[in-house]
Parts: structure tokens; C-alpha cells; sequence
């Protein structure tokens, strides 16, 4: 099924203003319904690898595999869409070809990459995340963060060590407890969540969100939502005019129509070929 009516994506990636190269990686299949953001963290350039590998991985083996298996086609054993299945097993194979580099090249040692990964289908998105890299929904006028960040400063939210607004002053804040690359295995955090006319999804490296409020991100967003490309183009300007400690990227996907899955085989064969 072809999303490419039903979704507008608009992504922008940028160095920042404190470091001298971009080690962020961003993919987009409107048609395929797949978005992919990493950050990446490493020696010189080796986290720049990490990344571009990640997103390279993840988005040939889904678009390929998305054409042969319908995404909302539930898995017989454990009742669940296929894409869930999909995206863990594309994970672990990005996984095991970063964590093999870094093991075989000194170059690229100890390199690895946090993500975030969307695949919309049948009304719905199913998100994978690894990492501090977030997805957030505008829906209306509420703005909230659909993933938790796998990091120290979560960790120490969570168990009361410190409250969410101490950790904005925090200098744990890019401490992260799992990433992609770093062992031999590693278990993403996938959730599935209904999508309404009008959504608006935010991916985002933590380059945005260490520099720019919550607030003002869904502020931004909700004014400047009916131009997806500007939107993405002046939250990264706005991690910037902070200080731009970090790359900055976003991918923003709004819902403009409905892409419920077909259901009968004739439309579903429609669908296909459309």
C-alpha cells in the first residue's frame, strides 16, 4: 500500500553550532510509511559510521520487506502486526553489523548509535526506540513524548532521585543506559499506537530536546504545523540560537488522510497496485 497521499514528511538535520560534523543519520519512505532518525557516538567519525549504518540497514531491509509482508498482518504466534516483528528483527541485524565493525576495525571502536524508528500502517504507527532519541505526537493542542529515554537521567527520574524539573539542569543528561552497536545484543522498547487525521510525529535527536523546551517545541509545532518543511527547519534553528551544543535532527510526519488497511482480498490486490 502506497502512503505517500496519506502521509507529508519533512526531516532537517544540522552539526549545530559547537561541533565540527554531523554524526545524526535520517531516513524517510513516505510511500513505505517509514521514518528513521539515529545519533550516533563514538572516536572521530566513527559515530557518523554508526549511525549512517543503522539508518542504511534498517530502511533497505524494511522497504524491501514491507512490500512483501503487510505490516498489519498479525504475526500467528504472538498475535501481534508483523511490523513489530519486522522492525526488531532489522534492528538486531543493524545491531550485530555495528557492533562487528567496531569490533573488527580499531578505528571504530567502541562506536555505537541510539534510534528512533516509525512505520505507519492501517490507521496506526508502531515505534521502536533505543536510546535518548524520542518520538513525540501533536495531537490537537496536546503535545506529549511517546517514548522514554533509555538513559541515567530517566533512570534517576523514575526512582525519585530526582524530579523532571532538577533534570533539566542535570549533567547526566547524555548518559544513555542502551544503544545500538555497543554488545551483542540489544532489546528496542516497541509500542503501537493509533494515529488520528491532523497527527503530527516529531523523531528527534536529543540534540533538540537538551536545547530546546517542551513547551516551546510543541508551541513551534502547533503554529507553524500547516508548513512541515519551515516547522523542522526552525526547531533546529531554535536548538541553535540556544547554543547548538549538539547535532541537531528532526523528521516531522502528519497524518492527512486516512490509510486504514484494506480488508476485503479485491481491495487489498487495489491497494497493492495502486
Amino acid at each position: 500500500m502506497n502512503l505517500s497521499q496519506a502521509l507529508e514528511i519533512a526531516s532537517c538535520t544540522d552539526p549545530g553550532i559547537v561541533r565540527s560534523h554531523n554524526e545524526d543519520s535520517v531516513a524517510a519512505d513516505a510511500a513505505k510509511g517509514l521514518v528513521v532518525l539515529a545519533d550516533g557516538m563514538g572516536g572521530y567519525n566513527a559515530g557518523e559510521v554508526a549511525s549512517g549504518m543503522a539508518t542504511t540497514v534498517i530502511t533497505t531491509e524494511l522497504q524491501h520487506l514491507l512490500e512483501e509482508t503487510p505490516p498489519y498482518k498479525l504475526e500467528p504466534a504472538s498475535g501481534t502486526p508483523y511490523a513489530e516483528k519486522l522492525m526488531r528483527e532489522q534492528i538486531a541485524k543493524a545491531n550485530t553489523s555495528i557492533y562487528q565493525a567496531a569490533q573488527s576495525q580499531p578505528q571504530y571502536s567502541g562506536m555505537g548509535t541510539t534510534l528512533v524508528a516509525a512505520v505507519f500502517y492501517d490507521n496506526k504507527v508502531t515505534v521502536a526506540h533505543i536510546g535518548d532519541s524520542r518520538l513525540y505526537r501533536l495531537r490537537g493542542e496536546a503535545f506529549e513524548q511517546l517514548t522514554r529515554d533509555h538513559s541515567l537521567l530517566q533512570e534517576q527520574i523514575d526512582s525519585g532521585m530526582i524530579t523532571p524539573e532538577q533534570a533539566k539542569f542535570s549533567q547526566n543528561k547524555n548518559l544513555v543506559t542502551r544503544a545500538l552497536g555497543i554488545d551483542p545484543t540489544v532489546e528496542p522498547e516497541i509500542h503501537c499506537h493509533a494515529t488520528q487525521l491532523g497527527d503530527v510525529y516529531l523523531l528527534c535527536s536529543d540534540g533538540l530536546n537538551d536545547m530546546v523546551s517542551d513547551e516551546d517545541v510543541g508551541m513551534t509545532l502547533q503554529t507553524l504545523s500547516a508548513n512541515l518543511r519551515l516547522a523542522a527547519q526552525q526547531l533546529v534553528q531554535m536548538a541553535n540560537d540556544n547554543g547548538g551544543r549538539d547535532n541537531v535532527s528532526v523528521i516531522l510526519v502528519r497524518v492527512v488522510r486516512d490509510y486504514a488497511a484494506p480488508k476485503g482480498w479485491l481491495s487489498r490486490i487495489v491497494s497493492w497496485l495502486r
